[in-house]
């Protein structure tokens, strides 16, 4: 929106483009939308996709298109475009495509997910950030100083930590955090008492008892979390995993899931390292289903710690991904003779099983036959990691294979 940015330049020349606005609640998608159709003094009509269907698109649609009454074309604002469906969402193609209308949608949700691509291929995405501290105390200046009834009071904010952290970047919840606030204190304060209302962060924190997690099951915020979560446990920091974890509670999360992630990064990412790491993820899922909520969390962050500081290996992933990119470029090669069952006196003749020697027959229960068929014999696809458990898995399968592998 600054001098010479794109958007701006659009609305100066008041020729604008169907737009998608994305951000999180209360970062000013709705207002800057009516804005815009202000600006460019349009028409403007403003639908709810929660509270609205296909007929009500439909008849702005005709409005714009049969009414005569509109010599620029109006601006249909639709928000919360996510929560309208496929078909819904196909109701607005043709008006677009024709310049019928200019779109302006808004979500909190992640368009590339949420919107059609022939709708999304019609529109210019603009993402809108959460607001800064700096952003947040210039609205609540606002507030205190063009409010009718706030500028006639003697409010002194003494402290905005507590307001702004409550806030989550959120103006519309800042703003109503602060009127409650408000409202509380001047309740508080004795009617002949002259002295201003000093907000603490201590106020706010009393005022307001539990900070509502910013968290959605469903959607992009979901992914987001779990991905810094595994990310963490990868990395090696069990603080940003029990961070990441808190989060997930915090926002009711299917304990059961993050369970189920947790044994995949238990063997994705620490594999033969610690293959005690499995058994632990194992066990967690086992008991976050027999305990639930609340206990679970404390299993949970066992879990989650133990990954986290256990060492790490993505070489049993790594063997596992080699061997079908291998599968895939050389297809259904034939089993060896010696490795097939030969449970009929026809397959034996034809030379099934022939040759095959019983490993726990041989010393050391080993027997260096070929397993591998033949055009792919002597391919390494499980390489050990350089830890300090596979290096024993790799020192082991030296001795057994030589060179054959390469180990």
């Amino acid at each position: 929106m600054g001098a010479g940015a794109v958007l701006r330049r659009a609305i100066e020349a008041k020729n604008i483009p169907s737009i998608i606005f994305w951000g999180p609640p209360g970062v000013g998608k709705t207002t800057l939308a009516h804005i815009i159709a202000k600006e460019v003094g349009r028409p403007f009509y403003a639908l709810s996709a929660i509270h609205s269907g296909v007929k009500d698109v439909r008849d702005v649609i005709e409005k714009a298109e049969t009414s005569g009454l509109f010599t620029q074309k109006p601006i249909l604002f639709i928000d919360e475009i996510h929560r309208f469906s496929k078909a819904q969402q196909d109701s607005l193609l043709g008006a677009v495509e024709r310049g019928s209308v200019t779109l302006i949608g808004a979500t909190t949700e992640n368009p590339s997910f949420e919107v059609i691509a022939a709708l999304l291929s019609r529109c210019q995405v603009y993402t809108l950030k959460p607001l800064t501290e700096a952003d947040l105390l210039r609205r609540l200046n606002t507030a205190l100083s063009h409010d009718a009834f706030l500028k006639n009071q003697k409010i002194v904010l003494q402290e905005t930590s507590a307001l702004f952290h409550l806030s989550g970047g959120d103006a519309r919840r800042l703003l109503n955090t602060f009127e409650l606030v408000v409202d509380v204190l001047l309740q508080k304060k004795n009617a002949t008492d002259t002295q201003d209302i000093h907000i603490t962060d201590k106020d706010v924190t009393a005022v307001v008892q539990q900070n509502p997690v910013l968290y959605d099951k469903t959607g992009e915020n979901h992914y987001d979390i779990i991905s810094a979560f595994i990310k963490s446990i990868r990395g090696s920091d069990p603080n940003a995993a029990v961070y990441y974890l808190a989060r997930m509670i915090e926002g009711g999360e299917d304990p059961s899931f993050i369970a189920r992630r947790l044994i995949v990064a238990a063997s994705e990412d620490i594999g033969n390292a610690n293959p005690t790491a499995l058994v632990v993820a194992t066990a967690c899922f086992q008991a976050v289903n027999m305990v639930g909520y609340p206990e679970a969390r404390i299993v949970l962050s066992q879990c989650a710690t133990y990954l986290a500081t256990s060492p790490k290996s993505n070489a049993a992933y790594r063997a596992i991904s080699n061997a079908q990119n291998l599968v895939r470029e050389t297809g259904n090669l034939p089993v060896p003779l010696a490795l097939r069952n030969a449970p009929t006196t026809l397959m034996q003749d034809a030379g099934y099983g022939k040759g095959y020697e019983y490993s726990h027959d041989q010393p050391g229960s080993f027997s260096p036959q070929e397993y591998l068929p033949d055009t792919i014999r002597g391919r390494t696809l499980y390489e050990p990691g350089d830890n300090a458990r596979e290096k024993e898995i790799r020192a082991a399968l030296k001795k057994l294979w030589g060179e054959k592998y390469g180990y």
